[in-house]
């Protein structure tokens, strides 16, 4: 115990020990030294009396399982108004968008997110669940995991057993949509039910719920082999509908992932249907054979894109499809059209350059920007707002800023180091309570031939603090670089980010080290997100030196959308003078991962000029013209003059908001554009 203790105690840990293991075969419990439970381990493996109850399954609630071909003849209903079919399916709370609230979510921490939970151009095509490589903290690997679930109440309160059925199929559809492989899947449920009491058709829903799950489990060869239930949704006379949770999680490799953005203005979407019996209940030997039509069209890669069919039908998948890159569909005017909307669960739509086996034609994209069907046409611009309108006083998509902006090209060629050259220049990484962005920063600058040394700040005791400091002096005065990381230090606090850090720098040791590396050594400073924080409050970026904060310099403070935003904007190169920016070239146009709460920069109007004369303004957000906005949909904080990184004067300190760090083979696979902007490969070659 002695050792862990010891080992905790270096990561910062408080340990405290709660019990000790014998071999007495008792549980000893006290309090405040006073015996208050004392029993044998063979009790406990009793689990208690057994107890038993009668168990009634009701009748499911009528059901309609006829499913229409989607090749029923030329539409004859004058009634129907495909227009107001399609707005209204997309505004349906279970069909809006959320995109507001999941970028409240950090999506791209640890450098591994194979897709982003938004993708296409315009990040607006949802995936059916999460893709991301399997973590490592040196090396790469072509291994993904993919995780995804599934339920629907109105199916589960019409038939608990149908629901927990359909539960697992969508949650294995799901998987397959995304390139993933169902007979490698495994289950873990989370079940929520009334509170049952003694009456026996109460205890029938969770009963039957099982029952459809297990079957769909047995036939498929998927076993659930963790889960979580409560029976406790009652509260008066309100009570949860039937819940069973399907999360169906596989690996898979990275090459095989299938996203669910349009990537084609020439190509076939088909339609791949769970066929279902007179009853309503999936046909499960059928259902593996369509699964494993989809797996192998995939590995020939036939696939382009995949997504399943939900709630709003046809129609929601289409558009869903759609929004990400802004192509339209030109639907088969054959089809039915209250077949479009039927809520199809589990089926699986896909894109393809040609028909593939079991599959139902639905129709063709076009480069019009806009969904067809017969004679009525509506542009995607427009279902995007109707889809995004209905949570957005809830969770916005994105806030305004209103003020000067311009695009900036400052030509200057970056500093040259002077000092003796270094075959592996070494950065030291500081890591603080709330940092967690180190392991990342380091993995990337090692992949750039640098040599990285991390400590963490231990702040338990005034000895923990004192040695703290003088340990990370000394490591900075044996290193050529300083890369202060992201991450949310101290909670952002005291009422603000960055000024943990800031505070521990401005340290005497401390102020030394870093002061002789910038003025005496030639080194370079680096800090992002969290980092860039510091170095703002520090005084670090623009002045390049550690000095008292003013009410005139710039600072970082909370997004003008009033939330914690993780999204992936365009950056463009606005200025050279830093070497950390030497490997590229002026316009250059990179999208960052973004995440944070406090990003938005904001200066005066004379700060700003100031920054501009003399080519720090790094980077600014920019549109998919090119130009620098405060455009919401593309400058998340709302930074003023769209800026998103500063250098200090001689450009040898950088901060900046994105993520550089955050980069590697086979992310981001449904977010389009380059993403490395080579700032570590440029940092190791400052001292070449």
């Amino acid at each position: 115990m002695a050792t862990f203790i010891t080992m905790g105690h270096a990561e910062n840990l408080e340990i405290t020990p709660v019990a000790i293991v014998t071999d007495s075969g008792r549980l000893i419990m006290k309090w405040r030294g006073a015996e208050v439970l004392n029993i044998s381990r063979a009790f406990l493996e009793t689990n208690g009396a057994p107890q038993f109850i009668d168990v009634a399954v009701e009748s499911p609630i009528e059901i309609n399982s006829s499913i229409k071909t989607a090749d029923q003849g030329p539409i004859n209903d004058e009634q129907f108004d495909f227009i107001n079919m399609m707005t209204e399916t997309l505004k349906d709370l279970n069909v809006a968008s959320q995109r507001g609230m999941v970028e409240m979510f950090d999506s791209t921490i640890g450098a591994g997110t194979v897709a982003m939970p938004y993708g296409g151009k315009n990040a607006l095509s949802p995936m059916d669940g999460m893709v991301a490589k399997i973590p490592m903290i040196h090396g790469d690997t072509t291994t993904c995991s993919m995780m995804s679930f599934g339920y629907n109440p109105v199916i589960a309160k019409n038939s608990p057993f149908l629901g927990g059925m359909m539960g697992v199929l969508e949650s294995l559809s799901k998987l397959v949509a995304m390139g993933g492989d169902y007979k490698k899947a495994r289950l873990s449920f989370q079940e929520y039910f009334e509170r049952l009491g003694k009456e026996p058709v109460k205890w029938g829903r969770p009963f039957a719920a099982l029952l459809g799950a297990h079957q769909v489990q047995a036939a498929m060869g998927t076993p659930a082999i963790g889960g979580k239930d409560s029976m406790s949704g009652t509260f008066g006379e309100l009570t949860v509908p039937p819940t069973l949770i399907s999360f169906a999680v596989a690996t898979s490799h990275v090459d095989a992932v299938i996203t669910s953005e349009l990537k084609s203005t020439e190509s076939l979407v088909q339609l791949f249907t769970l066929p279902l019996d007179k009853n309503g209940i999936p046909e499960l030997t059928v259902v593996k054979a369509v699964y494993d039509i989809i797996i192998k069209a995939n590995q020939e890669g036939k696939i382009l894109s995949a997504k399943t069919i939900g709630y709003g039908g046809l129609a929601e998948a289409v558009a869903k499809m759609a929004f990400g890159n802004g192509i339209g569909v030109t639907l088969n005017d054959r089809i039915d059209p209250a077949f479009l909307f039927k809520p199809l669960y589990g089926s699986i739509l896909v894109e393809s350059f040609e028909i593939i086996e079991g599959s139902t034609p639905i129709g063709k994209t076009n480069d019009t920007g806009e969904i067809v069907y017969g004679s009525d046409a509506i542009t995607i611009d427009e279902l995007v707002e109707v889809w995004e309108a209905p949570l957005r006083s809830v969770y916005p998509e994105k806030a305004e800023t209103t003020g000067a902006v311009e695009t900036l090209s400052f030509k200057a060629t970056p500093i040259v180091y002077k000092k003796e050259k270094q075959a592996t220049p070494q950065v030291f990484i500081p890591v603080f309570p709330g940092t967690n962005c180190e392991y990342d920063s380091a993995k990337a600058f090692e992949n750039a031939g640098a040599k990285s040394v991390t400590t963490i700040f231990r702040n338990q005791s005034a000895h923990d603090i004192s040695h703290s400091i003088d340990e990370m002096a000394a490591h900075i005065r044996a290193s050529q670089m300083i890369m202060i990381p992201g991450g949310f230090s101290a909670g952002d606090q005291p009422n603000g980010s960055g000024k943990f850090i800031a505070s521990v720098f401005r340290n005497p040791k401390m102020m030394d080290a870093v002061m002789d590396l910038l003025n005496n050594r030639d080194g370079l400073v680096l800090g992002i997100c969290n980092g860039f924080q510091a170095l703002i409050k520090l005084g670090l970026v623009p002045n390049g030196e550690i000095c008292a904060i003013t009410e005139e310099m710039p600072t970082l403070t909370f997004n003008t959308i009033g939330r914690h935003v993780s999204t992936i904007p365009m950056t463009r190169i606005s200025s050279k003078l830093s070497p950390w920016l030497a490997n590229t070239s002026v316009g250059d146009i990179h999208r960052m991962p973004m995440s944070h709460g406090e990003g938005r920069f904001v200066a005066s109007d004379e700060v700003l000029k100031t920054l501009i004369e003399n080519g720090q303004i790094a980077t600014q957000y920019v549109d998919f013209n090119g130009e620098a906005t405060l455009d919401g949909r593309f400058n998340p904080n709302g930074s003023v003059f769209a800026v998103e990184g500063i250098t200090s004067v001689d450009g040898r300190v950088l901060g900046k908001m994105g993520h550089s760090e955050r980069i590697g083979k086979n992310l981001y696979k449904n977010i389009p554009g380059n993403m490395d902007q080579q700032i570590f490969k440029a940092g190791v070659n400052y001292f070449k």
